[in-house]
């Protein structure tokens, strides 16, 4: 008897959700064949059979969470000559396990660990509750965050239980005017992409202090430039849209602000300034918000940003990028006005240390030196961590991207 255990798939990931069985029970399986499809923090990865054999058990539903180092899947497999095993293990395909390879391990026993998510952690621990203590209501074992609110009202509830109960004044009540029918409330397990949206913005929000700043700015500029530029990028098959210009507008700016593209080691109190410029654009899929990072943006041309920014935006919506393409991200640029969003307040990409938010272009009426004029205006939103970064540098960086904006050819005398 053999295991598949659930490895590390890259970048820390400690769990991920089954999210499709592709073999059952008493399935025979080749060597590196697809076995089971699990969602990490952003991503769907197959994971293929390390040896060929006949499947016995498997070890998690649909829908339920394992852990690193958890079995997936018991096998059986035939002995031969000697009575050894033939596993010969393969490397997994680059795109979709950068650094993950499932282990074949005997059976051994582990220490019990509660199940619970980091958000049920850090909530266990600032209310002080012991996890081990905490009655789990999934049917895996795993504690939710709505099991240790629970868990918390139901021991400040026993004391006041114990007390004498008041004596009941019994008093005439009017009956209700009118009654109404109502259907009933409908529950659904939080899954998938949305769960681990959920956990990283609960994350963020605890562990993050926000400050977020407000601003808009004249787009005359962006759009006349934009307009220049299209019929050459037309020319060159290339689809040029106003994101990849504020991408290369927005690089200089975190250059000359270096605290803005950085990042805060929590537990040795230390800044980290990163040197690589890795951009993540936030983008729609249909089961939620993803994050494809557009790495080394600074050497990248106009033309191929936009090459790049189409690919992973597809990919994205199609949930087909890998783990690679969706972490890493140094700074993170929310174009709120791909979908109609006029402003809002952006939630910072743990561990960044900011989130820069643009919105549709609006025409406004606006006053200047006394006149009233219609401008197309850009809402802009900063949210920043303010543990490392002070309104006054927040207010020089707003400043700095809007003279960009307004002014693309500044970019001109900077060019060497």
């Amino acid at each position: 008897m053999n295991e598949l255990k659930l490895a590390d798939l890259g970048e820390g990931m400690q769990e991920a959700e089954v999210v499709e069985w592709l073999v059952k029970e008493g399935d025979s399986v080749r060597l590196d064949q697809p076995v089971v499809r699990v969602e990490t923090d952003k991503a769907i990865v197959e994971i293929p059979s390390p040896v060929a054999g006949r499947v016995r058990q498997l070890c998690f539903q649909v829908g339920e969470t394992a852990e690193v180092g958890d079995v997936l899947l018991v096998y059986d497999v035939q002995a031969h000559g000697n009575g050894k095993v033939k596993a010969t293990p393969t490397k997994a395909p680059l795109e979709l396990f950068s650094q993950a390879r499932p282990q074949i391990k005997t059976s051994t026993e582990e220490p019990h660990r509660v199940l619970a998510a980091p958000a049920v952690r850090k909530l266990a621990y600032e209310l002080n509750v012991d996890l081990a203590h905490v009655p789990a209501s999934a049917p895996n074992g795993r504690v939710t965050l709505e099991d240790v609110r629970s868990y918390v009202q139901g021991t400040q509830a026993k004391p006041a239980q114990e007390q004498k109960a008041p004596e009941v004044v019994s008093r005439p009540v009017s009956p209700p005017a009118r009654s109404f029918q109502t259907g009933e409330d409908q529950r659904v397990a939080l899954t998938g992409l949305r769960k681990r949206i959920a956990e990283h913005m609960e994350r963020s929000w605890r562990t993050i202090p926000h400050a977020t700043s407000f601003d808009d700015l004249d787009a005359s500029g962006l759009i006349a430039l934009r307009a220049a530029l299209l019929p050459l990028a037309e020319k060159a098959g290339s689809r040029l849209t106003y994101l990849p210009l504020l991408i290369k507008l927005l690089l200089p700016v975190l250059k000359e602000f270096p605290v803005f593209n950085a990042s805060l080691d929590e537990e040795k109190r230390e800044i980290i300034y990163k040197r690589s410029y890795h951009l993540g654009v936030a983008t729609a899929s249909p089961d939620g918000l993803l994050v494809p990072v557009l790495r080394n943006a600074d050497q990248l041309s106009i033309l191929e940003i936009a090459g790049q920014l189409e690919l992973l935006i597809e990919g994205a919506k199609r949930r087909s990028l890998a783990l690679s393409q969706l972490n890493g991200s140094t700074f993170t640029l929310n174009n709120v006005g791909s979908f109609g969003g006029v402003s809002g307040t952006p939630i910072i990409n743990h561990p960044e240390a900011a989130i820069l938010a643009v919105g549709k272009i609006e025409e406004k009426a606006i006053v200047q030196n006394g006149v009233i004029l219609i401008q197309p205006r850009m809402p802009l939103a900063l949210s920043f961590d303010h543990r490392l970064i002070d309104g006054v540098q927040a207010g020089a960086f707003m400043t700095r991207f809007k003279e960009l904006v307004e002014h693309p050819q500044q970019l001109m005398l900077d060019m060497v």
